[in-house]
């Protein structure tokens, strides 16, 4: 099984020539014949992907049809609750696919997106502009007094509505058809981008020949790059490459600081170096069609049209909350830069404090102040014991048990299968998780669902977490930074957003939400990553089994506020940045550097730091789904370090009753109002006095 996955996820190209397919040997044209109903991924060949997205359209007009047909008035039933009913294949079809073009893509999936994306795009669009379609959801909508509609019911039809609406329902006729053409070029443009980023990626390698050029380098980091140089033929060298594991601990603890440049200056050029797979011009076609659309549906720039169905309502909220914070943590990386330079002139450096030197020092730094060293804290961050200890914080909280199945098919055969039960033995879904980089996998961590949670469709959740943490080499486990702990923690908070929901219409279970409240599940799980109750459960030697010495968690909490004005003004830049390309009005083209560089320096973003995602790699904005939304990540975080705080004023990070009422809130999904749900839970709204004072800012 998982050797027939392997050739399905790295060489699918060898099934290009096949164009043909049946219903019998179609997985996604029949039932999935597997525990659970989870995805046959030992089955599924690239060739069934197209059919089966062809199938799943006309399946879907077919269906719509059938709503237009009925000749009763409408009715949430006949009409909503239809719609939500429709599109169960293409369901099916784009959830295993789109996940795995990210996860384990390859050359033929990558052509098959780009003959599917314009479908998808042209069938989106002739539901969104059905004007037929959008008369009947508007006479439900207009006389829903009429019905006894629940809570869910009543945002599902606000959902269906106000999306109609946002997608061009009231639109006349030839600007519907200039939507329909913006629409599908953005799509377009959207997997350029990030085909030229994950190739970009992939084609810098470092390759170093003298063993004195890995002075500094833990024997691990060392050992992993050895490796790779192994698995990529050059025996004897070691090679590092642009990917998080391996570029990060090398800028962290190299002490060849021309090899620190030299790949620091490769990763914050990606998709800016002029050439086949450069994003600038990817970028100002984007940002032009986002200002057109934006345009034609009411609004006077894109992140007004995105920021309008979401908590924060305007950019005006998004910009007093960023520059709140942008103004505290500023003068700390100043000073931060400062200490920097103190310890470069103390270890004999004679030039100015630069990028590429940041963590370098960082690290110096903290382990004289702090006696704190990374390399030592990670031997007790075994990947298999960080996510026990996830599992366990899910089992305090929730009564949830993660239990291991070997029997069903996997993404890859880098992944895991769990079964989720209740504490009384019910089934409540299943999860994957796939920790290790990869040429096909996209960078970052995510959470996504192969099946997403309906009590209207009878599905139980099959949700996946993807990751890129550093491998296991030898008899040495994947040894986790603590940073890499934390992103654990983060994307199993998302899993367990899906994985507890109990909404009946899919379109707003789970993580189906407005944009910047759905980091608040995960980014409240941090809280218990980091706590002395539960590192202590999980954080053990890897070698020994010892439980993390107390005077080590000292370190690691006297450190807690160590570099945060690097991490804050850092992050809060890209938030900023994103704002500034999506607050613009005009669809002139943009020189992209130009614009970078005076947004930046208009911030007062010091040269020492640099943007935590320059323009040509900020994939969150330009294919990630988070344009005019990158700030949700800190308007979450406002919520979560308020939420725990309410834990922790009961004195028991596990306290069973606000245990049962965060339970009920992943639960809700977007079936309720956010707001409304976070209020139910804490008794009042959010303060930002809790996440200033966790990070050191106030």
């Amino acid at each position: 099984m998982k050797k027939i996955t392997y050739l399905f996820c790295m060489a699918g190209i060898i099934f290009q020539s096949c164009n043909f397919t049946t219903n019998q040997d179609n997985p996604f044209l029949q039932d999935f014949n597997t525990p659970h109903g989870v995805p046959p991924f030992h089955l599924i060949q690239t060739y069934h992907y197209l059919p089966a997205f062809k199938e799943g359209i006309r399946q879907q007009q077919e269906e719509i049809g059938a709503i237009l047909a009925n000749t009763e008035d409408p009715t949430f039933v006949n009409t909503v609750e239809a719609l939500e009913q429709s599109g169960q294949l293409l369901d099916k079809v784009s959830a295993v696919f789109f996940n795995l073009l990210e996860a384990c893509t390859n050359d033929s999936m990558q052509m098959i997106a780009e003959e599917v994306t314009p479908l998808l795009s042209a069938h989106s669009d002739n539901i969104n502009l059905n004007q037929r379609l959008f008369e009947r959801i508007k006479s439900v909508y207009d006389n829903q007094k009429k019905e006894n509609l629940t809570t869910e019911q009543k945002l599902v039809l606000d959902k269906y509505y106000k999306g109609f609406v946002r997608g061009g329902a009231n639109l006349a006729a030839d600007e519907q058809e200039k939507l329909k053409k913006i629409n599908g070029e953005l799509s377009m443009l959207a997997l350029k981008y990030g085909n030229n980023l994950l190739k970009e990626t992939n084609n810098y390698q470092l390759v170093v020949e003298k063993e004195k050029d890995l002075s500094g380098l833990p024997a691990s980091v060392v050992s992993t790059a050895a490796e790779a140089a192994r698995e990529a033929g050059m025996a004897g060298k070691w090679l590092f490459t642009l990917h998080n594991p391996s570029i990060m601990p090398f800028l962290q603890y190299a002490d060849n600081r021309e090899l620190r440049e030299e790949i620091y200056k490769a990763y914050i050029n990606r998709g800016n170096r002029n050439n086949e797979y450069d994003n600038k011009s990817v970028i100002s076609q984007i940002i032009a069609l986002r200002v057109e659309k934006a345009r034609l549906l009411g609004f006077p720039d894109y992140a007004s049209y995105v920021l309008d169905e979401n908590m924060a309502g305007k950019p005006e909220n998004v910009y007093k909350l960023c520059h709140q914070i942008w103004e505290a943590a500023l003068p700390v990386a100043k000073r931060e830069a400062q200490v920097l330079q103190r310890m470069i002139n103390k270890t004999g450096g004679k030039f100015k404090l630069q990028p590429w030197d940041w963590r370098y020092y960082a690290e110096k730094v903290k382990q004289a102040d702090y006696g704190l060293d990374e390399n030592e804290l990670r031997q007790y961050f075994p990947l298999g014991k960080v996510r026990e200890g996830a599992f366990y914080t899910a089992n305090k909280l929730y009564g949830i048990t993660f239990t291991p199945r070997t029997d069903l098919p996997l993404p890859h055969p880098d992944a895991s299968a769990f079964e989720v039960k209740t504490a009384s033995g019910e089934h409540i879904g299943i999860y994957y998780a796939d920790y290790f980089p990869r040429p096909s996998k996209s960078q970052g961590a995510w959470m996504d669902a192969f099946r997403a949670e309906s009590q209207l469709r009878h599905a139980t959740p099959v949700i996946t977490n993807v990751c890129n943490f550093t491998k296991p080499t030898g008899d040495t486990p994947a040894l986790l930074t603590f940073e890499e702990v934390q992103t654990l923690f983060h994307e199993f908070g998302h899993a367990l957003h899906g994985l507890l929901s109990q909404c009946t219409y899919p379109s707003v279970a789970g993580t189906n939400v407005v944009h910047d409240f759905v980091e608040l599940p995960s980014q409240v799980m941090e809280n218990w990553a980091a706590d002395p109750e539960v590192l202590k459960v999980y954080a053990r030697h890897y070698k020994t089994g010892e439980v993390i010495p107390q005077a080590l968690i000292n370190k690691l909490q006297r450190s807690s506020h160590f570099n945060q004005g690097f991490v804050t003004t850092e992050f809060m830049a890209a938030a900023l940045l994103d704002m500034a390309y999506h607050t613009v009005q005009s669809t002139e083209p943009l020189d992209v550097e130009k614009f970078e560089r005076e947004t930046l320096k208009g911030l007062g973003l010091i040269p020492e730091i640099t943007v935590r995602y320059r323009s040509t790699y900020f994939s969150h904005i330009f294919n990630g789904g988070y344009s005019a939304g990158y700030y949700a990540y800190t308007w979450a975080e406002v919520l979560d370090a308020d939420a725990f705080e309410a834990f922790k004023e009961t004195g028991d990070i596990f306290n069973p009753e606000k245990a049962k009422a965060f339970h009920r809130l992943l639960s809700k999904g977007g079936s309720e109002e956010a707001m409304k749900l976070y209020t139910d839970f804490r008794g009042q709204e959010p303060s930002i006095e809790p996440l200033l004072k966790r990070r050191g800012l106030k």
